[in-house]
C-alpha cells in the first residue's frame, strides 16, 4: 500500500514539476489563470473558492501574477471595493504552454471515478486521516504546493 501512496504522490509531483518546466509557473498559478480565463470579470473569493483555497491564499496569487503583468485586476463600476480579474496576452501564452489538467492530475483522475468508489475512498482516508492526527488546515494547501 505504501508503494501506491508513492506512486500517487511522485505522478501528482512529476506533472507539477513538468508544468513548471514548461509554462515556466507553478501548478496553482496555472490553475488560477485557467479558472481567470474561463470566468473572466471573476473575483477573488470565487477564484478562492473555484481553486478551493482561503481568500489570503488566492489573493497571493493575483498579487503574483498581476505583478508578472499575467492578469490584470480592474474595480468593478458598481462596486468600487471589489475587484474584476481579466487575463492578459502573457497569461495566454502561458496557458498555451502549460501542460494539462491545468487542475492537476489528481482531481483530474477523481473525477473520472464512479460515486460508490469516491464514497468508499473518502471513507477510508477519513479514517487514515484521523489515525495520522493530521493539521485539518492542511487540505487547504494546493498539492503544487507541497
Amino acid at each position: 500500500m505504501l508503494r501506491q501512496f508513492r506512486l500517487v504522490f511522485n505522478t501528482v509531483k512529476t506533472h507539477f514539476q513538468q508544468m513548471e518546466k514548461r509554462a515556466g509557473l507553478g501548478g496553482a498559478q496555472v490553475w488560477a489563470l485557467s479558472v481567470i480565463r474561463d470566468r473572466p470579470g471573476i473575483g477573488v473569493n470565487d477564484l478562492a473558492r473555484a481553486l478551493d483555497v482561503r481568500q489570503p491564499t488566492a489573493s497571493n496569487l493575483v498579487k503574483s501574477l498581476a505583478e508578472q503583468d499575467m492578469i490584470e485586476a480592474r474595480k468593478d463600476e458598481r462596486d468600487g471595493r471589489a475587484v474584476m480579474l481579466h487575463l492578459r496576452p502573457a497569461g495566454t501564452r502561458v496557458l498555451r504552454r502549460a501542460p494539462g489538467p491545468f487542475t492537476g492530475v489528481l482531481p483530474e483522475a477523481l473525477a473520472t471515478l464512479d460515486p460508490a468508489t469516491l464514497e468508499r475512498l473518502e471513507q477510508d482516508l477519513s479514517v487514515l486521516i484521523k489515525v495520522l492526527g493530521a493539521d485539518e488546515r492542511g487540505a487547504n494547501i494546493p498539492l503544487s504546493q507541497m
